[in-house]
């Protein structure tokens, strides 16, 4: 084979491995620091003191894509449904909510999905017979989790595995799928950098900080599951996603990273703020 088909076939097997190394993994590097960030400008002095205590030379936005490399890990494997909750279609919020407490999913010992997952987190930074190793990684899980769940697809349709089967064409570019465009091809459109980001979007005013971090992890769920709805139909309606795409849906993913970063500072200052 000629030189540069080997090198051209090399190139074709990076990019597929590249793609689907980024499946389900909510808001890409981008978006998960970008969360973090916003949370670190609302900490209280006491919270922030004693999460960088626990982090050591690590800072937020700097851990928040751990648990993502982590499943790469065989010794890991177990978590890689902590990311998300795949649900069907159609349900109200009590509906919602007991799926969400179906016994069988409540185990504390072994989390199965990003809600069992977030509780078994908050539940090991609670506990005082906790090693400060193990404390760490619950701060670590937490931090990303917290942004995973706000991906709307990340509490998708168990059908589609969350947007990943179903085929888009993203702004006249090689077939992509649902799930990778709100993971990192709408958050990297703006061209921002994380800490741009978070400069750009950190704009939230005092009641809506209020009453975000007052919301439960159940309704942040059933926000993500309702913003669903427009993003699947947008996909039936016109897989090909052009420039239409973003002023339609832009607002939508900056309010995420917003709500993420707000809800987890409020998560973090419970939790440290004592």
């Amino acid at each position: 084979m000629p030189r540069f088909q080997v090198v051209r076939s090399l190139f074709v097997l990076f990019v597929l491995l590249l793609a689907l190394s980024q499946t389900s993994r909510a808001w890409g590097v981008l978006g998960h620091r970008a969360v973090a960030r916003i949370a670190e400008n609302h900490l209280t002095a006491n919270a922030k003191h004693r999460i960088s205590l626990l982090l050591g030379t690590e800072t937020m936005p700097l851990v928040s894509t751990w648990a993502d490399e982590l499943r790469n890990d065989p010794d890991f494997k177990e978590t890689a449904p902590w990311h998300y909750l795949n649900v069907v279609s159609g349900l109200d919020f009590p509906a919602f909510v007991a799926q969400l407490n179906d016994p069988a999913l409540l185990a504390p010992a072994a989390p199965s999905n990003a809600y069992t997952a977030l509780l078994q987190a908050r539940r090991d930074l609670k506990d005082p017979q906790k090693t400060t190793d193990e404390k760490r990684v619950a701060l670590k899980f937490l931090i990303h989790l917290v942004g995973d769940v706000h991906q709307p697809l990340h509490v998708g349709h168990a059908d589609d595995r969350g947007g990943n089967s179903i085929v888009v064409n993203w702004r006249a570019k090689d077939d992509t799928n649902l799930h990778s465009v709100w993971d990192t091809a709408i958050l990297e459109y703006s061209g921002y950098s994380f800490t741009e980001m978070a400069a750009a979007y950190d704009h939230a005013t005092p009641a809506e900080i209020k009453q975000w971090q007052k919301d439960e992890i159940p309704a942040w769920l059933f926000e993500s599951y309702q913003l669903c709805t427009p993003i699947y139909a947008a996909a039936a309606t016109n897989p090909k996603f052009d420039w239409h795409f973003y002023p339609t849906f832009g607002n939508t993913a900056q309010q995420q990273i917003l709500k993420a970063g707000i809800r987890l500072a409020g998560v973090l200052n419970e939790l440290y703020d004592k």
